[in-house]
C-alpha cells in the first residue's frame, strides 16, 4: 500500500513538472517571438548594389569584310574563328567568314565584267569601222565634185545647155559634200557619246570587280594589331561562336582590348538609376577572386534604359573605371559593384523591417516603452537595402520591434508636434530635408 502510494506521489510530481517545463517554454518561445533591434546613430550609406562584368575601357575592333551590303548581303555566317583569349600577332589569321553567298555573286559579276570588256571593244571596232567608212565617203564626195568643176570648166565652149548643166552637176556635187561634212561631225558625235556610254559601263563593271576582289580576300579576318582576342557579344547578350551570323552593318568578329585600363560594365533599375551619378566611388569585388577588392567611379550613365533578355524591368547601363592597373583582371570577368551613392556622417537609423504605414500616408514603428508599446509617427529620410534614416521622431538607443507585436494593431498612431499649425499633405512615405528635421526638432 505504501509503495503504491510513493508511485502516486512520483507520478504527480512528475505531472507537476511536465506542466511547469510546458509553461516555461511557451512563455520563453513569446519573449523570443519579439525580435527588437536598437535604434542606431552613426555613418549611413545609400548604396546602390549591382552585378556586372568587366572589359576594356579602350580596345581594337577585328573587322571582317566592309562593303558586302552593297552587294545585298546582310549576314554572313562564321565558319572558323580562334579560341578566345588566344595572344595573337599583327596579321595573325584570327577567324573565316562563309564567302559562299558573296562567292555567288562575284562569279556573275565576272561574267558581267567579261561581257562589258567584249561590248567595249565590239562598239569600238564597230564606231572606228563606221567613221573609216565615212571618211572615205567624204574624200570621194570630194573628189567627185573637183571633177564636176573641171568638167565645168571644160564646157565653156559647149551649147549654154551643156554649160548649164554642168553648172548644176557642180552645185549637186558641192551639196552633197557639205552634207557628208555636217553627217560626219554628227556621226561622230554619236559614236563619242556611244563609246562614251559603253565606257563608264565598263569603268563601273570593272569598279565593282575590283572591290569584290578585295572583299574576297577579307572573308579570311587576321589581327591588325598585336593583343589577346576577345568575342564580341551578339544581340542576346552571348559571345559570337561557330555558326554565329555577323551583321555586315558592323562586321566586327572580335576585338584586342587594352587590358592597362579596365571597367565594369554593369546595370542599374529604374528605381536606383537617379541615385547613381558621375563621379561616384565604387566599390568592386570579384567572383573569381572574392578576397580582392578594388576602387572604381562611375565615368557614364545611359539616358535611355533598356530591357535585357529574360527580364521585364528596364535598366539603364552604367560605366564604372577601375582605378589602377592589375595585370590578371580580363575581360568577362564577373564583378560585384556597390556604388555610393551618398554618406550622411551622422545619422539615426533603423531597419527597413521596422517600418510600417497607413493609407494615409502616416510612416510609424512600434517603440518599446518601459511597461509598454507604443506606434509612433516618424519621419523617413534616405533608405538603403537594408535600413532607414529616421529624420525625425526616434532617438538614438530606442528599442523598436522588427515583429508585429500583439493586441495593439488597433491602436491610435502617436502623432508629431505640429510645425506652425501645419501637417504634411504629400502621399507616401515623407522625405523631408535635413533643415526641416532641424527645425522640427
Amino acid at each position: 500500500m505504501k509503495l503504491k502510494r510513493s508511485y502516486l506521489i512520483a507520478a504527480a510530481a512528475v505531472l507537476v513538472l511536465l506542466v511547469g517545463f510546458f509553461i516555461f517554454r511557451g512563455s520563453n518561445a513569446g519573449e523570443s517571438a519579439e525580435i527588437i533591434a536598437t535604434v542606431k546613430k552613426g555613418e549611413f550609406r545609400v548604396e546602390v548594389e549591382t552585378t556586372g562584368e568587366l572589359e576594356a575601357k579602350n580596345s581594337v575592333k577585328i573587322i571582317g569584310p566592309t562593303g558586302v551590303v552593297q552587294f545585298q548581303i546582310w549576314e554572313v555566317t562564321l565558319q572558323k574563328i580562334v579560341d578566345e583569349g588566344t595572344v595573337v600577332k599583327k596579321g595573325d589569321w584570327v577567324a573565316t567568314l562563309d564567302r559562299s553567298e558573296f562567292q555567288t555573286k562575284y562569279n556573275q559579276k565576272k561574267i558581267d565584267h567579261e561581257k562589258a570588256q567584249s561590248k567595249y571593244v565590239q562598239t569600238q571596232l564597230d564606231t572606228t569601222l563606221l567613221m573609216r567608212q565615212s571618211r572615205d565617203e567624204l574624200i570621194n564626195l570630194k573628189y567627185g565634185a573637183e571633177e564636176k568643176d573641171i568638167i565645168l570648166q571644160q564646157s565653156k565652149f559647149e551649147p549654154p545647155a551643156s554649160i548649164k548643166q554642168a553648172e548644176i552637176n557642180l552645185e549637186k556635187a558641192h551639196r552633197a559634200y557639205q552634207q557628208a561634212q555636217e553627217n560626219y561631225k554628227i556621226k561622230r558625235n554619236q559614236n563619242v557619246e556611244k563609246m562614251r556610254e559603253v565606257g563608264a559601263e565598263l569603268r563601273k563593271v570593272t569598279g565593282d570587280f575590283e572591290a569584290m576582289n578585295k572583299i574576297l580576300e577579307s572573308f579570311n579576318v587576321v589581327a591588325p594589331e598585336d593583343g589577346m582576342v576577345i568575342y564580341i557579344k551578339g544581340w542576346d547578350g552571348k559571345p559570337v561562336k561557330q555558326g554565329s551570323r555577323i551583321g555586315m552593318w558592323e562586321p566586327t568578329v572580335a576585338t584586342l582590348p587594352d587590358l592597362n585600363k579596365m571597367q565594369s560594365k554593369t546595370f542599374v533599375n529604374e528605381v536606383d538609376v537617379r541615385k547613381v551619378k558621375p563621379g561616384q566611388k565604387v566599390e568592386i569585388g570579384l567572383d573569381s577572386d572574392p578576397d580582392k577588392r578594388l576602387k572604381g567611379i562611375v565615368t557614364k550613365i545611359a539616358n535611355v534604359g533598356e530591357q535585357r533578355p529574360n527580364s521585364d524591368a528596364k535598366v539603364f547601363e552604367v560605366l564604372v573605371e577601375i582605378e589602377g592597373t592589375d595585370v590578371t583582371l580580363r575581360p568577362s570577368m564577373t564583378t560585384s559593384n556597390k556604388i555610393i551613392a551618398h554618406v550622411l556622417a551622422d545619422a539615426i537609423f533603423i531597419p527597413l523591417e521596422s517600418l510600417h504605414s497607413q493609407s494615409d500616408s502616416i510612416t510609424y514603428v512600434f517603440k518599446k516603452s518601459t511597461g509598454s508599446v507604443e506606434k509612433q509617427e516618424i519621419i523617413v529620410g534616405e533608405t538603403n537595402s537594408n535600413e532607414a534614416v529616421v529624420l525625425v521622431g526616434l532617438k538614438e538607443g530606442d528599442k523598436v520591434y522588427l515583429s508585429l507585436p500583439e493586441g495593439i494593431e488597433k491602436e491610435n498612431v502617436k502623432l508629431l508636434p505640429e510645425l506652425d499649425g501645419k501637417r504634411r499633405k504629400k502621399e507616401g512615405n515623407p522625405v523631408v530635408s535635413e533643415s526641416k528635421a532641424q527645425a522640427l526638432k
